[in-house]
């Protein structure tokens, strides 16, 4: 036996074919955690402006109704 077929027969022992989808099931489990968190960031910003209410009527009063052209862009 010559040198190239006892690389090939060595290469050939130690290749396994463990259970790939139970190995990359990590990956699914790290997505999972990661959109889970970035969910709970952006619930965390629902209702914001009526939690701040007070301060908007506040200067809607101190700056008439319509505030600076009544909203972005105008």
């Amino acid at each position: 036996m010559n040198l190239v077929a006892q690389i090939a027969m060595a290469a050939a022992e130690t290749e396994h074919h463990g259970n790939v989808p139970l190995e990359t099931l990590i990956f699914g489990v790290i997505a999972a955690i990661a959109f889970t968190a970035l969910a709970l960031v952006t619930l965390s910003y629902k209702n914001v402006a009526n939690r701040h209410s007070a301060k908007a009527e506040a200067f809607a009063a101190k700056h008439g109704k319509d505030g600076h052209g009544a909203g972005h862009g105008h």
